[in-house]
This record gives structure tokens, C-alpha cells and sequence, in this order.
């Protein structure tokens, strides 16, 4: 089993930087691609973007430019760069894991809080 733990919430000021992490632990060897995604209080939840494998990254139109997405393969923990950060990012953050092959399904961790005040 793969389980995944982000951290690194909290509250940040308009303009501010956060980065989250995401742990992953158990099978690791079954992860392919790692997402971040958000869910905002009354709205669906959206994709930010991802990171292969590889290294290749994904972001969502509306998140390119202020957030990065990395991965450490040796820690096997993505992180999130969120940079001038606005009130409309806040959030509850999640990372989810693409296993392989594909009928393994996907991992969700439990999310982080980001509270941006204006």
C-alpha cells in the first residue's frame, strides 16, 4: 500500500511563499505520476499540476508561473512551490498518487490548509 502524507500548510499573508510537501511511503516502487490538487470551501476540486517519474511537469493553466512542482526521488516526497500567493489560493491541499500499472488506481493523501490573508 502507498500512503501519502503532505504537510506544510498555514497561514501566509497576500504576496507570501509556502511550500508543501508530500511523503510517500509503502510501495513507492508503484507510483508513477504525483498530482497536486486543491479544493477551495463550495468549489470542485481542481488540479495544479504534476511530475512524472522522470522529472516532467504538468500545471494547470491558471498555476503556471507562481507554483513549481519538484520531486526528490531519494526522500520520495514532491513538493510544491507556491509563490506570491493571493487570497483566492486558499485552500485545502492534496497530493495524489497515479499507481502502476494503471488497475492499482490512485492515493490521495489527507491535505493541507492554506489560508492566504489579505
Amino acid at each position: 500500500q502507498v500512503q501519502l502524507v503532505e504537510s506544510g500548510g498555514g497561514l501566509v499573508q497576500a504576496g507570501g511563499s509556502l511550500r508543501l510537501s508530500c511523503a510517500a511511503s509503502g510501495s513507492t516502487s508503484e507510483i508513477s505520476t504525483i498530482g497536486w490538487y486543491r479544493q477551495a470551501p463550495g468549489k470542485q476540486r481542481e488540479l495544479v499540476g504534476d511530475i512524472a517519474s522522470g522529472g516532467f511537469t504538468n500545471y494547470a493553466e491558471s498555476m503556471k508561473g507562481r507554483f513549481t512542482i519538484s520531486r526528490d526521488n531519494a526522500k520520495y516526497t514532491v513538493y510544491l512551490q507556491m509563490n506570491s500567493l493571493k487570497p483566492e489560493d486558499t485552500a485545502v491541499y492534496y497530493c495524489n498518487a497515479d499507481l502502476k500499472p494503471a488497475w492499482r488506481g490512485t492515493r490521495w493523501g489527507q491535505g493541507t490548509q492554506v489560508t492566504v490573508s489579505s
